[in-house]
């Protein structure tokens, strides 16, 4: 099953792999033309209703203003006192010459009504009727042409009112009603495509000319017009460009406008979007075609892979299961000549190089469990335990432990014992570690730490002073905590420097790495003889630091074990004013004797 499994996984993987190498380049080609389709068709499309709706809008224009200049030849002569029989002659003159001009209405140099012809209905003559205050003469006056708004005669036809005012102030004007049905006929001849057509709003966003010629009698209707101001409005929007929106039936159409100079009507000419982008939606059912195919192939090529591979996958599995369990000598056979042989080679040799890996992790690990780490990874850089064998040499010896700590073991639970241990091992350990010392051994809150041995270092003393300073504050920190919690534990700090024998003793089965001399013992007996936040140490260390460090003589000390009377120093550090101020309280007797074990408290 867990084979299976990883042919299904493997499978899969290789099926997506070709899948996309197939078909993303297919898919990839079909949208790129897709979209370039889209933008040429939309650049087609702009330009063929672009043309459409300019060559209306100059039709319209032509036959508005056609109107307007004939309208001119009337206002050509001042006027007098005397009837003017003339001007009626070519009223009826212009009303053979323009078909769509229903009625004229002539108008004197004040702007009073001096003759009014129309088709139908009743002639006026010297009516003198007052139009100066005429919105559309006022209009006309600056202007000198004026267009009206669209009104429908009898609820069937659109009529527009255009004013025209002479050129000097003494031949008057003269206003028109013209019928628009010559616009309609214009808007209904175009067509674009099967479906597209043209209509026209005026300002208001009244439809004035419709191929259907009921919704231009319910133009005024909020209902009718609004999908046809939305439609302009889009338009605009677009910057006078091709753009989409929806038509009376809420189909989607692609529009462009063109206005009509003058009335500022627009001419608006759409298509449907389904017959526009028909090429398009063409080509990405091709698109989808092919991606169908490259699926399919992609399937069973990748089925076939998947098939071929099954035997050596099956070796590779079994035999990685075996080296993954430990067995590192199992080697994986396979004789394919291609990669999968190349990769169970790999294989053996990394089994091979996991078997001496694990070997010489596992002598690491049996040096580490016996020996300081510094002494393990010596052992091991060098390849020879011969370094642990015992020799003279010049180590400083670094002895530390907690001053009252006998007392707090017997008055404590043993839970809060083991937690002050903890955190103060973890604590001191990190400074060993930190200053690559070798930790001898420990022994309740006692630590014994070598320098210089069995790795040799620069200026040992000093660095072994830096150490037991960073000890000091580390510890300082610990004892704060622990105070707050009522436990009233110290901490000393003895180091010696000397000669002293170094190397391994234990027997067969258990080896430890010390060192054995006087400096050893000396070491332990300052650090007895240390008061918590005191650092003690012998005469050779304080010749050697010198000035480097703040150290300061305590004079000689007669120290448990040591015949004569030895100079002590001390060592000032961040932290250990305090202490050592109760230390020098104790120096006058401390000069006398010194109590306590190596590892014993104080």
């Amino acid at each position: 099953m867990i084979v299976r499994a990883t042919l299904s996984g493997l499978f899969r993987k290789y099926f997506l792999i070709l899948f996309v190498a197939v078909s993303a380049p297919v898919a990839i080609s079909g949208l790129i033309e897709a979209r370039f389709s889209y933008w040429d068709q939309r650049a087609e499309l702009d330009q063929l209703l672009g043309v459409q709706a300019t060559s209306a809008a100059s039709e319209i224009h032509d036959f508005i203003f056609g109107i307007a200049d004939q309208l001119g030849w009337l206002v050509q002569t001042p006027w007098t006192g005397q009837p003017d029989e003339g001007r009626k002659t070519d009223s009826l003159r212009l009303f053979r010459q323009a078909p769509a001009v229903v009625s004229l209405t002539i108008l004197d140099n004040n702007f009073k009504e001096r003759l009014h012809v129309a088709r139908i209905g009743l002639n006026r003559i010297d009516s003198e009727i007052d139009r100066s205050d005429d919105p559309l003469v006022k209009t006309a006056q600056s202007n000198r042409i004026a267009f009206g708004a669209i009104s429908l005669n009898r609820g069937s036809e659109p009529y527009m009112t255009i004013a025209v005012i002479g050129n000097r102030p003494a031949v008057g004007g003269v206003i028109a009603e013209v019928n628009l049905q010559l616009i309609w006929n214009v808007i209904a001849a175009i067509k674009v495509g099967s479906a597209g057509h043209a209509f026209v709003l005026d300002r208001a966003g009244w439809l004035i000319a419709h191929p259907d010629l009921s919704l231009v009698l319910r133009g005024a209707e909020e209902a009718t017009s609004r999908p046809f101001r939305a439609l302009r409005a889009e338009i605009e929007s677009a910057g006078q460009r091709l753009a989409t929106g929806v038509d009376l039936r809420g189909n989607a159409v692609a529009a462009v406008a063109a206005e009509v100079a003058g009335p500022h009507w627009t001419v608006v000419v759409q298509q449907p979007l389904s017959e526009a982008f028909a090429p398009i939606y063409r080509a990405f059912w091709r698109t989808i075609g092919l991606l169908m195919i490259g699926t399919l192939f992609a399937g069973l090529l990748a089925y076939a892979l998947a098939r071929k591979m099954t035997s050596p996958i099956r070796t590779l599995e079994e035999g990685t299961k075996r080296i993954g369990a430990g067995d590192f000598d199992h080697r994986i056979a396979i004789q394919t000549g291609d990669e999968f042989q190349r990769l169970a080679h790999a294989f053996n040799q990394m089994s091979s190089q996991l078997a001496l890996a694990q070997r010489h992790q596992q002598q690491i690990e049996r040096l580490k469990r016996f020996f300081a780490p510094q002494v393990a990874d010596l052992i091991n850089k060098s390849n020879d335990d011969s370094v642990l064998d015992g020799r003279r040499t010049e180590v400083v010896v670094i002895f530390c432990d907690l001053r009252g700590f006998t007392a707090f073991s017997s008055e404590t639970a043993p839970e809060e014992v083991i937690r002050v241990l903890s955190d103060y091992y973890e604590a001191v350990g990190r400074v060993i570690a930190q200053h690559e010392a070798t930790l001898i051994n420990f022994t309740g809150d006692g630590l014994m730490v070598l320098v210089n041995a069995p790795v040799a270092v620069r200026e040992p003393e000093l660095k072994a002073l830096d150490i037991t300073v960073a000890m000091q504050n580390t510890v300082q920190l610990l004892i704060a905590d622990w105070r707050a919690c009522g436990f009233n534990i110290g901490f000393g700090v003895g180091l010696a420097s000397g000669s002293a024998t170094v190397g391994r003793i234990g027997y067969r089965d258990r080896f430890d790495y010390t060192a054995i001399g006087s400096v050893v013992n000396l070491a332990s007996r300052l650090c007895a003889s240390a008061a918590d936040g005191e650092i003690l140490l012998n005469a050779k260390v304080a010749d050697s630091i010198g000035s480097r460090r703040p150290i300061t003589a305590r004079g000689n000390r007669r120290l448990k074990g040591l015949g004569d009377a030895v100079p002590v120093f001390s060592v000032a550090f961040a932290g250990g004013k305090a202490v050592n101020r109760k230390a020098g309280q104790r120096d006058e007797h401390n000069e006398l004797s010194a109590s306590g074990a190596p590892h014993g408290d104080s």
